[in-house]
């Protein structure tokens, strides 16, 4: 398969160009015709003014209002943003090389583009910050997860530390706070069948074939609260949130387990006590063990009461 040209436009906020390639077949007669077809969303009228200023591109220059349709060929250009609630904490460097930028994401900043996080996201903080125009996640964490992130440099080397972490090659340890049972037999590993549906913002819990892994471990503990090790086998969807409730307890800060409690998105008062400590692999460009541990902590157990939990 060839290769898609590269983009005519430069990124934009750290954002590259959105694309888009025309289906070969078709009954329009131009571009922007096609376009309000196939973007329903978009109000002709915005249409016209982004043709107007020149904001969607061809392989031959400016796309206009009468530019003629051309089937196979791409278009690019950038998406209007959405209005965005600054997310009011850095993301921090833990390492930085040629291949691979390191980072400790905080709590509340998603990883990648999506929905109403755009500008505030890892990704798009970095690639400006640091001017690198092609950087891109090996992994994800989940907005409300803080921690260690690891992306890629350059595109050649995305498919080789991706598969790491597909392939459950990388040693991942978090740490987690919530309340202390002293009935509980720690440590244990938790085994249980996780599915998450689209369109649904809790992972469930059903029946069948353990699909999802996890060893917990207690650090230490104070107050009635635990600091817990979490050393997960596999990697589903709130995976350790999900075994923390399903143990109950459940992690502080949790807005979707046991119970989904709706909070705005600029209310950042209280970060969910989940943090990815520690990232271990061997680097399959270099063959060197890689090892990195995150910069961030989380509240002490002795700096929570039993009575903050139920709003934590």
């Amino acid at each position: 398969m060839r290769r898609p040209p590269d983009a005519p436009l430069p990124p934009r906020n750290g954002l590259s160009p959105a694309r888009m390639r025309l289906p070969v077949e078709g009954p329009w007669a131009t571009i922007r015709d096609h376009l309000v077809d196939r973007i329903p969303k978009l109000p002709p009228q915005r249409l016209d003014q982004m043709l107007a200023e020149g904001r969607i591109v061809g392989q031959d220059g400016p796309v206009t209002l009468v530019t003629p349709y051309r089937p196979g060929t791409f278009i690019w250009f950038h998406r209007d943003l959405p209005d965005e609630v600054p997310v009011p904490f850095e993301i921090g460097v833990v390492h930085r090389d040629e291949h691979l930028v390191v980072a400790d994401k905080p709590h509340f900043m998603a990883t990648i583009p999506r929905g109403r996080h755009v500008l505030e996201t890892a990704l798009v903080r970095l690639r400006r910050d640091l001017d690198l125009p092609e950087l891109s996640p090996a992994h994800r964490l989940d907005r409300l997860t803080a921690g260690l992130l690891i992306f890629v440099v350059n595109r050649e080397h995305r498919g080789a530390y991706q598969t790491l972490f597909r392939d459950r090659k990388v040693r991942k340890v978090y740490e987690a706070v919530a309340r202390h049972d002293p009935g509980l037999t720690l440590p244990t590993t938790v085994r249980s069948r996780i599915v998450k549906e689209r369109g649904i913002v809790t992972a469930q819990e059903v029946a069948g074939e353990p699909n999802a892994r996890t060893r917990i471990e207690l650090i230490e503990h104070a107050r009635g609260l635990g600091r817990y090790r979490l050393l997960p086998e596999t990697g589903r969807t709130h995976q350790l949130r999900v075994h923390m409730s399903g143990l109950g307890i459940p992690i502080l800060g949790d807005r979707f387990y046991p119970v989904v409690t709706e909070t705005t998105l600029d209310d950042f008062s209280r970060p969910l006590q989940l943090l990815a400590r520690t990232l271990e692999f061997t680097d399959p460009i270099t063959g060197e063990l890689r090892r990195f541990e995150s910069r961030l902590k989380l509240r002490n157990c002795d700096q929570h009461t039993l009575s903050e939990f139920s709003i934590l």
